[in-house]
């Protein structure tokens, strides 16, 4: 399990504060499909929250970190019955961007823009 430093701690938390719990844990506990879907969650959206349900509160800690081994994530928060897991997102999003990418002109909204836009190129030339 890897650490944080405070200062992403920090901003994890922050980030986390708005969001609302992906997944619940309950009565049956850590199951394999309840990881599978932690883990489909986290590959998502990187950040998630989890919701405990009728899980004592020295067994939560347990919880969080066999969670954060089997997953390879990081715990960021635990309070009470809320969890906040992060693991980064593999996908390199500069290589999966095309070579070349071609801004297309919006069409002016108005008369207005179009002889504005008009009026800005023949001063440029």
């Amino acid at each position: 399990m890897t650490e944080l430093a405070p200062t992403q701690r920090r901003a994890l938390r922050a980030a986390a504060h708005h969001l609302n719990p992906v997944v619940s844990i309950s009565q049956k506990g850590l199951t394999p499909s309840v990881l599978a879907e932690i883990d489909r969650c986290l590959k998502a959206h990187e950040l998630i929250k989890l919701r405990l349900y009728g899980i004592e509160r020295e067994d939560r800690d347990a919880l969080f970190a066999e969670i954060c081994t089997a997953l390879t994530c990081v715990a960021v928060q635990h309070i009470g019955n809320l969890l906040v897991l992060w693991r980064e997102n593999p996908k390199d999003t500069e290589a999966q961007k095309p070579a070349t990418t071609r801004r297309r002109k919006e069409p002016p909204a108005t008369k207005k823009q179009a002889a504005a836009r008009a009026e800005a190129r023949s001063r440029k030339s």
